[in-house]
C-alpha cells in the first residue's frame, strides 16, 4: 500500500497540467478546464480566466470534481472539531517522523491522509499553512524547530483565550449587562461609529446589531457606557468642540482714523463675550464698526485655512468652539480694551433712509459695551435715540421693498457642569427693541459694503434670496408667522450681486462677524487689500474659498440644531412631569401642528377637541429617543 502511495506521489510531481487538474491560483484552489495554446482556461472563485503555467501550481492531478464541493469539504473539516483534530494529530506525528527533514506537499499529504483525493488536497494545504508544525508553500514544506512550535502554540492558546473572553463580552453586550470599566476596551469601535469617525463596527456586527450611528448611540446609552448627556453631534458632523488653537499675531501698527473722541456702542445679549460690532452716529454719518482680525489673518495662511475649514464659530449649549483662537479675543473683540481697532463702514443716509454714500476706513474707536436690556432703557437718551430713529426708517424702507419679518419665539439653551449631572437651562429669549435696532445697523453695513465693493470693482461675497411664496390667506398670530417661515426660500452665496428678497435689499453682503464667520473674514480681507492698493483675490479663488467655508458653516448649523435638540430631549428626560403650553399653527383633521414657545419646537399631535389656529393646548413628552433625536408629544 505504501509503495502504491509513493507511486501516486511521484506521478503528481512529474505530470503535466491537464484537464480536471486541481491547481493553486493566487493561493486559492482552481480547476483546469482545458488547454489553449500556451495558456490554460481555469475556473476559480472569481470565475473563468486564462492563465500561463507559471501562474498556477499543481495540488492534485485529479480528476477533480466541482470546485464548490472542494471548498465545502474544507469548510466542513475546519468547522468540525473531531475531523480537524484527527488531521492535526496526524500532521504532528508526521512532523515528529520527519525530524527536521524538508518535504514536498504531496509527500506530506501522503503521510497525513490515507485518502489523498482531490477533495482532500485543498483541505490539507490549508491545514499545513495554518498549523504550527511546518512552514512553506506548494513548492515544499520544512518542519519548524520545537522551540518555535511551542511559541506558536502558546500564542494560539492565548488567542483562543482572548476569543473566549470576547465571546463572553458579546453575550453581555447583547443583554446590556456590561462589566464596566473592564468591558470598555471592547466598545471603542461602537463609540467611533456613534461619533461618525467610522461607518462600521465589527463588535456590533458580531452581536447582530444594525450598524448605524443612531443604533450605536442607543447601545452606548443602554449599556451605561455613555451618560444620556453625551452629545455626539459636533463630532458626527466632523467638527471640533475645541476652539482654534493658533493665536493671531498682535494687531499691526498702521495708520488709522482716530474716532476715540466719539463713543461707539457694542450692544448684545447678556451671555455674549465676543463682541465684534459697535455702532455710533456723529450727527451726519452712521458708523458701523467691525472687529478687524483681517489685519493679521493673511489669505491662505495657516490660520486662514483653519478658519475656512471651520466655516464659523460653533455655538452649542456646552459653549463656543471658536473659528479663531479664544486668546485672540482680547486683541480683536471690540470694547475689551480702552481703545479698539476696527474696520469701519461710514454711511450717509438720504431723507428716505437709503444709503447715499458709503466708505470703508481702518479706525481706532472707544467702545462702551451694554446689553439689549440696558439699551432699551436708553432708547430716548441723546446718545442712542438717533440710532433707533435710523433703524426705524431703514425697517420701513425695507418693508416697502417687500422685506419679510418673521417673529417666532426663541430660546437660549445653556449647560453648566456641576454636581452629579450638568445643569441645563432653557430660557426664552426676551425680545428687545434694541435688538431690532442693531439688526438694522448690521443690515445697513452689509448693504453699504456690497455697494462699495461693487462700485470699486472688488471681487466680493454677496448673499441673495429669491422671492418667497407667501400665501394670500396668511393667518394672524403665531400661525401666520409659522406659515411665513415655511414659505421662505434658501439663501444663496456667490460672487455676483443679486436681490435679497427676504431683506428687501437689491444688494447685500455679510461683513459684520469676521470673528465668527469665514465669509465675513474673507470679505474683510478683500476690502483691506483694496484699501492698501493691492490686488484683491480673483473671483474664482474667492468663489472656491467661499464655497468651502460655507459648506463648513452649514455643517456647524446642522450640529448646532442637533445639539440644541439633544439637550432639549435630555432636559425633558430629566423632567418627566413637564407640561407646557403649545399654540396650534396648522390643522389637518384631528392631526394638528403646534408650536411650543417654551422649547421653541414644533410638533404634530393628535388632538381630541375642536381647536382653531392660534388656540392654546397643553402637551407633554410621551416618548423620547435621544439617539434618534425624536420626541412624541401628546395632549396633556
Amino acid at each position: 500500500m505504501y509503495i502504491l502511495k509513493l507511486a501516486l506521489i511521484h506521478r503528481i510531481l512529474n505530470c503535466m497540467f491537464s484537464e480536471k487538474n486541481l491547481v493553486l491560483y493566487k493561493n486559492q484552489p482552481a480547476l483546469i478546464l482545458e488547454r489553449d495554446g500556451d495558456k490554460y482556461l481555469i475556473e476559480s472563485q472569481g470565475g473563468q480566466k486564462k492563465v500561463r503555467d507559471k501562474d498556477i501550481a499543481l495540488l492534485h492531478p485529479g480528476p477533480a470534481g466541482q470546485l464548490k464541493e472542494i471548498y465545502t469539504h474544507a469548510d466542513t473539516v475546519f468547522s468540525a472539531g473531531e475531523q480537524l483534530a484527527l488531521r492535526r494529530k496526524a500532521l504532528e506525528e508526521a512532523w515528529e517522523l520527519l525530524d527536521g527533514a524538508d518535504t514536498s506537499f504531496a509527500e506530506l499529504a501522503g503521510l497525513v491522509s490515507a485518502d489523498f483525493s482531490p477533495l482532500e488536497a485543498w483541505t490539507l494545504y490549508r491545514l499545513f499553512q495554518e498549523t504550527p508544525w511546518f512552514t512553506g508553500d506548494i513548492n515544499g514544506f520544512a518542519p519548524r524547530p520545537a522551540q518555535e512550535v511551542a511559541a506558536i502554540q502558546s500564542r494560539e492558546a492565548e488567542k483562543g483565550r482572548e476569543q473566549d473572553i470576547r465571546q463572553e463580552f458579546i453575550g453581555r453586550l447583547k443583554k446590556n449587562q456590561l462589566q464596566l470599566p473592564e468591558d470598555g476596551k471592547f466598545m471603542q469601535d461602537i463609540e467611533a461609529l456613534a461619533l461618525g469617525k467610522s461607518d462600521k463596527s465589527k463588535t456590533m456586527k458580531e452581536a447582530g446589531f444594525k450598524e448605524s450611528p443612531e443604533r450605536a448611540h442607543k447601545l452606548l446609552l443602554d449599556t451605561g457606557y455613555w451618560p444620556i448627556t453625551r452629545n455626539p453631534h459636533p463630532a458626527r458632523n466632523g467638527l471640533s468642540m475645541l476652539s482654534a488653537d493658533e493665536r493671531l499675531a498682535s494687531p499691526p501698527e498702521e495708520e488709522r482714523l482716530d474716532l476715540t473722541g466719539m463713543t461707539s456702542w457694542a450692544i448684545d445679549n447678556e451671555w455674549s463675550n465676543d463682541p465684534d460690532d459697535a455702532v455710533a452716529f456723529d450727527g451726519r454719518y452712521l458708523w458701523v464698526h467691525i472687529a478687524d482680525p483681517a489685519s493679521t489673518v493673511v489669505p491662505d495662511s495657516p490660520i486662514d485655512i483653519a478658519a475656512r475649514n471651520r466655516g464659523a464659530t460653533l455655538y452649542i449649549p456646552e459653549g463656543a468652539a471658536r473659528m479663531l483662537a479664544e486668546e485672540s479675543l482680547e486683541d480683536y473683540a471690540l470694547g475689551l480694551a480702552p481703545v479698539s481697532r476696527a474696520l469701519s463702514f461710514r454711511i450717509l443716509l438720504d431723507e428716505a433712509g437709503a444709503i447715499a454714500e458709503s466708505g470703508v476706513f481702518k479706525t481706532l474707536i472707544h467702545v462702551s459695551r451694554i446689553t439689549y436690556r440696558q439699551a432699551d432703557g436708553m432708547k430716548d437718551d441723546p446718545a442712542l435715540a438717533p440710532l433707533f430713529a435710523i433703524a426705524d426708517r431703514n425697517f420701513e424702507r425695507r418693508e416697502k421693498a417687500g422685506a419679510v419679518s418673521i417673529e417666532l419665539p426663541e430660546v437660549h439653551i445653556s449647560v453648566c457642569a456641576g454636581g452629579n449631572e450638568p445643569q441645563i437651562r432653557i430660557e426664552q429669549v426676551e425680545h428687545f427693541s434694541s435688538a431690532d435696532m442693531v439688526r438694522e445697523m448690521m443690515l445697513l453695513a452689509g448693504e453699504a459694503a456690497a455697494r462699495y465693493a461693487f462700485r470699486s470693482n472688488i471681487p466680493f461675497l454677496y448673499v441673495s434670496q429669491e422671492q418667497p411664496d407667501i400665501p394670500s390667506n396668511l393667518p394672524e398670530g403665531l400661525a401666520g408667522q409659522y406659515r411665513l417661515r415655511r414659505s421662505m426660500k434658501s439663501r444663496r452665496v456667490g460672487v455676483t450681486p443679486s436681490d435679497h428678497a427676504g431683506l428687501g435689499l437689491g444688494m447685500y453682503s455679510q461683513v459684520t462677524s469676521p470673528l465668527r464667520r469665514y465669509g465675513d473674514l474673507i470679505a474683510h480681507q478683500q476690502l483691506r487689500l483694496f484699501l492698501a492698493g493691492q490686488k484683491p483675490l480673483a473671483k474664482d479663488v474667492m468663489l472656491e474659498w467661499i464655497s468651502m467655508g460655507d459648506a463648513a458653516a452649514q455643517a456647524a448649523v446642522k450640529a448646532e440644531r442637533a445639539s440644541n435638540l439633544h439637550w432639549t430631549l435630555v432636559w425633558l428626560t430629566l423632567n418627566p412631569d413637564w407640561v407646557g403650553k403649545a399654540v396650534v399653527v396648522e390643522q389637518k383633521d384631528r392631526r394638528v401642528t403646534v408650536f411650543i414657545p417654551e422649547l421653541a419646537r414644533e410638533a404634530q399631535i393628535q388632538i381630541n377637541s375642536e381647536v382653531q389656529l392660534n388656540d392654546t393646548v397643553y402637551v407633554r413628552a410621551a416618548a423620547i429617543s435621544i439617539p434618534e433625536l425624536s420626541v412624541l408629544f401628546t395632549e396633556a
